[in-house]
This record gives structure tokens, sequence and C-alpha cells, in this order.
């Protein structure tokens, strides 16, 4: 199901200004720094982020066919600013989990609540 793509606009006019700031510091959450596919301008788009393994697990709230997931696909890598660092990531996959497996139980249960079940992981770019 995922949120409504008219909050997603309405986001991205304004409340993506103040958690882009955010995000980058509040536990699970992150802000995914990618470049468009047509026009190659930077973008920051807050996420609901958790680590995995060898990278990051991110929840699709707005559904796999947002912009910034297309971004991420078509480049291939992002950069991921979470925990205050940024991590390069790469090796993007879209999937979808009905169970939410990869995810902490408290938020697993909102997610659950928000009917969101799609989620990009992606790997930590190997160092030059």
């Amino acid at each position: 199901m995922a949120l409504p793509r008219t909050l997603a606009r309405l986001n991205k006019i304004g409340l993506n200004r103040v958690t882009t700031r955010l995000a980058p510091v509040v536990p699970g959450f992150g802000v995914v720094v990618h470049h468009g596919r047509r026009s190659g301008r930077r973008y920051q788009t807050p996420v609901n982020v958790f680590p995995s393994g060898a990278g990051y697990v991110i929840a699709l709230t707005y559904g796999p066919d947002s912009d910034w997931v297309r971004n991420v696909l078509a480049a291939g890598r992002c950069e991921l600013r979470t925990g205050g660092r940024t991590v390069a990531l790469t090796a993007p996959r879209l999937y979808r989990d009905e169970e939410r497996r990869h995810i902490r139980p408290a938020e697993r249960a909102a997610l659950r609540a928000l009917g969101v079940a799609d989620f990009l992981s992606l790997e930590r770019a190997a160092l030059p």
C-alpha cells in the first residue's frame, strides 16, 4: 500500500527541507544523496534506514516507483548520510517482504500499520 503520493509531493515541497537536516543524526533515519536520471542534478531524500549485514535496508514508504528510487537504481549507487557519517553504497536491489524480517520490532509494527512492505537493499561500496 505505502503512503499516498500526494503526501510525498507535500513533503518534497516543505517537510523534507527540515527532515533533511535532522535525519542524518536521528536513529533509524538517514538521507540518500542521489543524482537525477536526466538532469544530473543532486538530490537529498530523507528515508527510514536500517543496518543490514554488509550494507543497509531502506523502507520505501512511498513505494518502489518513487523518483529517488528510480534514480538510485539507474545509477547503481548513492550515498547515505546516517549516524553522523556518509557511506557510499552500491548494488541497489528492490524486494518485497510482507514479514519485514530485516526491521527491528518497533519499526516493523509501524511499517506494518502503514502498509509498507517494499524495501531497497544496498551494499557498502568497496574502498578505492
